[in-house]
């Protein structure tokens, strides 16, 4: 056997019963909520603190601070803490890309979406 085709019979089960599928929809799911998509926005220039996120997201601080912490326990964002702040930034940069490429799917579908409406106003 390949080295590739080990690796692919060591993963078999968990593409059968669907575990990758799902890790994968959790992921997006817990990427699905707009204050967190907002968060990772954030975090894009570099680390931040939990009163610097809190002011630019206009949100309580329980409500930052649910949202940190699901970010946290799925392994998406680092804390570090100095003194008395708390401060967040992304573990993978490829999460920015990961957005960067949702940026590009939805402006694009949205200039399709005028192309239409711009149509329907023409004949319409």
């Amino acid at each position: 056997m390949s080295e590739r085709t080990v690796g692919e019979a060591r993963f078999a089960p968990a593409l059968q019963s669907g575990a990758v599928y799902q890790m994968k929809a959790e992921f997006f799911r817990i990427l699905g909520h707009p204050v967190r998509v907002r968060i990772l926005e954030l975090l894009k220039n570099g680390e931040r603190t939990v009163g610097d996120l809190q002011s630019e997201l206009q949100i309580d601080s329980s409500g930052t601070s649910q949202h940190l912490g699901v970010l946290r326990k799925h392994g998406i964002l680092l804390a570090r803490r100095s003194g008395t702040n708390v401060y967040y930034t992304v573990r993978d940069p490829r999460t920015f890309q990961l957005l960067e490429v949702a940026r590009q799917i939805l402006t694009s579908s949205l200039t399709d979406s005028q192309a239409v409406l711009d149509e329907l106003d023409r004949f319409g």
